[in-house]
């Protein structure tokens, strides 16, 4: 997650940004988010906006500010929690929607992107689980309302309502920042979220700044040497995000720290366990390795083999450049595509270019079937399947039958489907998509479909 710190709250935002002023918003259509993006949408150059939808309802919009073209107001609409009113660098505006659209990580977001769902505040997403194609949630302690925080009331009559035209985000939070949003208390109206639903921040000792860890405290965790740590001026990016900036550097939570550390650690082992040594004596993957080995035999033998041919000639010493390469790369491109002793796993690969083949069409009939549709309309066969199709055809063309065979048999046992649909969809998207030219597709669809697959009696 590429955490966006934004610079201000709007007036009317449900959930307070702790530290930071409020801004006059009332310039911003807040219930009509078409409007919002239009303000700044193709109405000049540098400026910018947005609205979509979100999934589970309710809708995000950004727009630049025009008359502070720095920075850019962010909106999120909940339709149980209310709506965020953010100023953010202009910058930001497409990490921000990036976040909000398709992190799967809540909607508020604080001290270096722990965040909240509208159930539960979690710690910044570091270790991925690709099963859900997302970070791992780990909640963490309860959140604090601006109910909690106003028990012990500010002084609003200390505290002031900036405006857009000549703000300038502050460095550092503001002081007495409970004064500020006393008054921003005050500007709540009778429909507005209550208090006590106006998320913003979390209760959890972790974050108390004596328990926060240092560069040594990070490294400790990940079981490295300080100095084996990301550059600190120019690694940051592969740190986690800070909890807290000090003079002497940033600052982590211990169990952020440890989370970082099991990602970091899990990638690094990975790469351990599945490395080996080249003859050259340095670290490569494993496959490398063994392909590196694989071609020095080949191309050792093809040496031997053409100089016994000179000698035979009576021609050693005049090498014949050109001969030799040829005789040297002809078994290695035997090796990829021999599936006794090759390179590439010629049979593996033809088992997943058919159920790659099938999982496109089983996700299609099921797409049908969620949309009452009665037949399934087929969509293309995926790009990178062709690709591997195409290697596959180029390299096996006798086994070609075979393959669209057992593709149209499967589909037509496990899904249903008539073999002229199935024949029809592969025809269709090795025209799109193969490097086969179209009567060259339209030949082998002849010559490689089985009969019911180009039948037109529909029989």
């Amino acid at each position: 997650m590429s955490w966006v710190r934004p610079v201000a709250n709007g007036l009317r935002t449900d959930h307070p940004f702790p530290g930071l002023p409020f801004i006059n918003d009332e310039r911003l259509p807040l219930d009509k988010p078409d409007a919002i993006e239009r303000t700044g949408r193709n109405q000049g150059e540098g400026l910018w906006g947005r609205t979509d939808p979100l999934p589970g309802g309710g809708w995000v919009a950004f727009t630049t500010e025009t008359k502070n073209r720095a920075y850019a107001w962010a909106v999120h609409q909940h339709p149980l929690h209310g709506r965020t009113v953010l100023l953010i660098h202009d910058q930001d505006m497409s990490s921000q929607h990036h976040n909000w659209m398709y992190g799967r990580n809540g909607f508020l977001y604080r001290h270096g992107g722990y965040w909240w769902d509208g159930t539960a505040w979690h710690r910044p997403g570091l270790v991925v689980d690709r099963a859900y194609e997302g970070y791992d949630a780990r909640p963490v302690e309860d959140a604090v309302t601006a109910a909690d925080l106003l028990r012990r009331p500010g002084n609003p009559r200390n505290a002031r309502i900036a405006k857009i035209a000549d703000f300038t985000a502050p460095e550092e939070p503001l002081p007495q920042w409970g004064d500020h949003l006393a008054l921003w208390a005050t500007f709540r109206l009778p429909d507005s979220a209550p208090l006590e639903r106006c998320v913003v921040d979390l209760r959890a000792p972790e974050l108390e700044p004596d328990r926060l860890v240092d560069r040594a405290g990070l490294a400790q965790a990940a079981e490295v040497a300080p100095d084996d740590l990301p550059h600190p001026e120019y690694g940051r990016r592969s740190l986690p995000a800070a909890q807290l900036e000090t003079a002497q550097g940033p600052r982590w939570s211990r169990p952020v720290a440890r989370d970082w550390a099991e990602e970091h650690r899990r990638s690094d082992r990975l790469r351990t366990l599945l490395s080996g040594t080249t003859t050259f004596g340095t670290e490569q993957p494993l496959g490398l390795v063994a392909d590196h080995n694989h071609l020095t035999k080949i191309i050792d033998d093809g040496l031997e083999d053409a100089d016994r041919s000179r000698k035979k000639r009576g021609t050693l010493g005049k090498t014949n450049h050109e001969e030799t390469a040829a005789q040297l790369a002809w078994w290695p491109a035997v090796a990829l595509s021999d599936d006794t002793d090759g390179f590439i796993p010629v049979a593996a690969l033809r088992t997943t270019l058919i159920e790659a083949v099938l999982g496109g069409l089983a996700d299609d009939i099921e797409q049908a079937g969620g949309n009452n549709r009665p037949r399934a309309t087929l969509g293309d066969i995926r790009r990178d399947v062709i690709k591997l199709l195409d290697w596959y055809i180029l390299r096996e063309p006798d086994g070609t039958p075979s393959l669209f065979g057992e593709i149209c048999l499967t589909a037509r046992l496990r899904l249903g489907l008539h073999p002229k649909d199935v024949g029809g969809l592969l025809r269709q998207s090795l025209r799109l998509s193969s490097q086969l030219d179209g009567d060259t597709v339209d030949a082998l669809m002849e010559l490689a479909l089985p009969p019911s697959a180009t039948r037109t009696d529909g029989h």
